[in-house]
């Protein structure tokens, strides 16, 4: 009995921690569609500081990808 709680809670890990690196994948798809909206709208906006804006979208958008991979990596390592 107790080996089928033990490989109970471990399928109940393991659940949990794809739920959690399914909405981190989904929270940085959103937060990068919301930055490339917003940097396409200033760019149509004021022409002009398209490279600035350019470079400080590339880097939120890094940004972005590093906190969802790190989240990822934990959901994975809970399971691991």
């Amino acid at each position: 009995m107790e080996l089928l709680a033990v490989l109970l809670q471990a399928a109940a890990d393991a659940g949990f921690a794809g739920i959690g690196a399914g909405l981190a994948a989904i929270g940085a798809g959103l937060g990068i569609g919301k930055i490339g909206a917003s940097a396409l709208e200033s760019m149509a906006r004021q022409p002009e500081v398209t490279g600035d804006i350019r470079a400080s979208m590339i880097v939120a958008a890094a940004l972005i990808e590093g906190v969802a991979l790190f989240a990822v990596i934990v959901c994975l390592l809970v399971v691991l």
